[in-house]
């Protein structure tokens, strides 16, 4: 009962968001006076109600009322069950010869609204109904002491996902098999689906986002197979990246060439010295390149530094552990600022234009790191390295050497072109909270 419950509740909700924008389209519409545009032939709600109902048949084939998303993997359903419903009104439009009756552009700005709000909305509605106890869905997580702890966590964390951890009462099960048997996992499933629905196994193998592989069946001998591959190894998906890379770059170019005129006058006011500091940096295919950044440093640099850890030796260990000061003398005033706010690194989208980087990757290692990559060092160095990157989005500063390269081999085995997109929506916001910067 509840389930289907908070399931009227999203779909009524997403219908009435539907008919909003309708309206708010229409008065768009209606106020567009450009000379070449054909004049707006008005239609009623009553006409568009077939392309909300085809949108919400495909939110429903996408399993969005059915499953409990995260909020990045619901968003991507919604993305793709609009594109996939933009083309079929059309389609269906000029089949059925009915195209004149029907405004392009009026159904084109529509969608447009839809791919920005929806998302917003859901994220809105599910936070007030998430807020009923009621309507969370009850969760038993089993296994690894570790894993159900990182769980419970994020269960706890994610109010998106609407489930809660209980022990008693429970209406889905959540299987980690890490530190089991196959025998062991195979009871426990046995088990728990003889009173519940659902159950959820986390695989042993945890660094492979296997939502985004393929599961194959073989039939006869009752086997699955899931398909991994390196995307970045693929021509076509590394031609993606580089046009997704060049497109973005030149959208923000204008900003960035304003950006910049203040930050070089700044830099130049503070201290002497260039606005751009180059260093040698590991590239795709261990190939040496040339890094730029703002100067945020004094030209005596490494005078200054040398005389400051005399007189700090623990700042050495720390630098050993996380490859960075805890305070660094080095810094100006300026770069300080600089830093805080990630603007030194946007230097680095000259790099970009040069097909030295790309704007979501590994790090950009310095040269001295190269022999402390150890054995993922072949394979990080395979790709291009990127302004940000999952490790900025997941800690920055905060993280360990060895940490921050365990998700750098995550990112190129899971890569995909909406991975790049969550990244650097996610780092607008790592930048403008100033998580774990220095």
């Amino acid at each position: 009962m509840k389930i289907y419950a908070r399931n009227f509740i999203f779909i009524v909700m997403d219908i009435l968001v539907l008919i909003a924008l309708f309206y708010l389209t229409l008065y768009i519409r209606n106020n567009i006076s450009i000379c070449h545009i054909p004049i707006f032939h008005q239609f009623m709600l009553k006409d568009f109600y077939f392309i909300i109902f085809i949108i919400i048949v495909l939110f429903y084939y996408e399993k969005i009322y059915t499953l409990q998303y995260d909020f990045w993997q619901e968003t991507k359903k919604i993305f793709k069950a609009l594109f996939l419903a933009y083309f079929i009104v059309l389609a269906l439009l000029t089949l059925t010869k009915t195209s004149l009756g029907y405004s392009r552009l009026f159904i084109s700005i529509y969608f447009l609204f839809t791919i920005f709000i929806i998302p917003m909305t859901k994220r809105f509605i599910k936070r007030v109904v998430y807020r009923f106890p009621f309507f969370k869905k009850k969760v038993l997580v089993i296994g690894d002491p570790k894993q159900v702890k990182v769980l419970k966590q994020e269960l706890l964390d994610n109010w998106y996902l609407g489930m809660k951890s209980n022990e008693k009462e429970y209406e889905s099960v959540i299987i980690t098999s890490q530190g089991m048997s196959v025998d062991e996992v195979n009871d426990k499933i046995t088990k728990y689906l003889q009173s519940n629905r659902t159950v959820y196994i986390v695989p042993y193998v945890i660094n492979i986002n296997f939502a985004n592989s393929n599961i194959m069946e073989y039939s006869n001998i009752r086997y699955s197979t899931i398909q991994v591959e390196n995307k970045l190894l693929i021509k076509r998906n590394l031609w993606i990246k580089n046009i997704f890379d060049f497109v973005i770059t030149l959208m923000i170019l204008p900003l960035f060439l304003i950006i910049h005129t203040f930050i070089a006058f700044a830099i130049k006011l503070d201290s002497k010295g260039s606005i751009f500091f180059k260093q040698d940096r590991l590239g795709k295919d261990d190939n040496n390149f040339k890094c730029y950044k703002y100067r945020t440093m004094y030209n005596n640099s490494q005078n200054i530094l040398k005389n400051y850890l005399k007189d700090n030796p623990d700042e050495i260990k720390y630098y050993k552990k996380y490859h960075k000061y805890k305070n660094d003398p080095r810094i100006t005033k300026v770069g300080k600022f600089l830093r805080k706010n990630s603007l030194d690194e946007l230097a680095q989208l000259i790099n970009v234009l040069r097909g030295e980087m790309s704007l979501v990757g590994p790090r950009p290692y310095i040269i001295n790191e190269s022999d402390e990559l150890g054995k993922n060092k072949d394979f990080i160095l395979k790709v291009k390295p990127g302004i940000t990157g999952l490790w900025q989005v997941s800690g920055r500063n905060n993280l360990t050497f060895n940490e921050r390269n365990k998700l750098e081999v995550w990112y190129i085995k899971n890569w995909s072109l909406w991975t790049d997109f969550t990244i650097l929506v996610k780092t607008i916001k790592v930048v403008l909270l100033k998580i774990g910067a220095r």
